[in-house]
């Protein structure tokens, strides 16, 4: 394994970012090359135990000589959002001083303008040369692997439509709950990977990507960082490198995905019409049908008129749930699966900011 740093000067005297990349060679220059990152969102960690353990895994292969293509590990992607703490509270999803989400504004380029990424960093701010530096890496991969979480949460995985069904095999290796279909209309990182690919020919969009996958996995949710999660999310991790053939083992088959894959648009996303004291009915994992109550906003506490209800708009499977007992009008209560579209017109993009 070999281990080096990216360092970044950061926008103040004084300040610097180390950034650690663990590199394995692999032995057949033909094999797919595997590039994976956890902790974009610097508070989101069950990517980051899963890359610990999986780097065991890999260093044990290494010395077998059993890894056929290059795999690049970031285990820790974000040393600027990690260093933010607001009165105790780590602060990882946005960067504080342009308050954009850390997984947005990747640039959308053409894969043949990726060495552009690098050129002249001084021009840019330090969050802007670590985005430009980790994309960077990501397109010199086939297979690039972008791990987060939810609040409280199934597994599920954000996938491009132009790589589905193909990319069954890795939500069936970690045991997805469930797969987001994406349009690949942001510019979150594995968006403008995507998007990179799609336009390797300036002006002619690709809309399906043979040999090519740029996923976000959701591991769950915030709080799910636990040894024995991690270690059962490396094995599956493994499971998909070495039926892909990047990893050299035998007798291990491509898995198959039994859980549902819906578009983006079948996502109800369950808000908050009044802010208030949350009493959720329904947790993640659980079917509910139309009409359900999820929840009840008590948004008077104490007085007879003093609470409302929301009820499930049609049935579907609960993804995730905020764990704030206390939210905002407009808040995200709970993400909700479906098999037809929701009632809500969405936007182009991501489910969230």
């Amino acid at each position: 394994m070999d281990i080096s740093e990216i360092i970044i000067p950061g926008d103040t005297p004084g300040i610097e970012w180390r950034l650690p990349v663990f590199r394995f060679k692999g032995n057949d220059p033909a094999a797919p090359k595997v590039y994976i990152q956890a902790a974009l969102h610097a508070d989101e960690l069950p990517g980051t135990a899963l890359l610990h353990f999986l780097c065991r895994m890999l260093r044990d292969a290494e010395t077998a000589d059993k890894i056929a293509g290059d795999i690049t590990i970031v285990p820790q992607a974000n040393p600027i959002g990690a260093a933010q703490s607001h009165f105790g509270a780590l602060q990882g999803r946005f960067d504080l001083g342009s308050r954009i989400n850390f997984n947005r504004d990747f640039p959308l380029i053409s894969l043949r303008d990726r060495d552009n990424l690098t050129d002249d960093l001084d021009r840019y701010p330090a969050i802007d040369r670590l985005k430009r530096q980790l994309m960077h890496m990501a397109l010199g991969a086939d297979l690039v692997l972008d791990l987060h979480c939810d609040d409280e949460s199934l597994q599920y995985a954000y996938i491009d439509e132009a790589y589905w069904p193909d990319a069954s095999d890795l939500a069936a290796a970690l045991a997805m709950d469930a797969v987001l279909l994406s349009d690949g209309e942001s510019t979150a990182f594995e968006e403008a990977i995507s998007f990179a690919w799609k336009y390797e020919v300036p002006g002619e969009k690709r809309t399906r990507l043979p040999g090519k996958l740029s996923v976000t996995l959701e591991l769950r949710g915030i709080r799910d960082v636990y040894p024995d999660m991690a270690k059962a999310d490396a094995e599956g991790l493994w499971r998909f490198l070495t039926a892909r053939e990047i990893i050299k083992a035998e007798g291990v088959l491509p898995g198959k995905f039994a859980g549902p894959a819906v578009p983006l648009d079948n996502v109800e996303m369950i808000r908050s019409p009044a802010s208030g004291t949350v009493l959720f009915h329904r947790s993640i994992g659980e079917v509910v049908a139309e009409g359900d109550l999820l929840a009840t906003i008590l948004t008077r506490p104490g007085l007879a008129d003093g609470s409302m209800q929301i009820r499930a708009p049609q049935a579907g499977l609960v993804l995730t749930r905020v764990s704030d007992r206390l939210v905002r009008r407009r808040a995200t209560l709970m993400k909700i699966a479906c098999s037809q579209p929701s009632s809500v017109a969405r936007k182009a993009g991501t489910l969230e900011d």
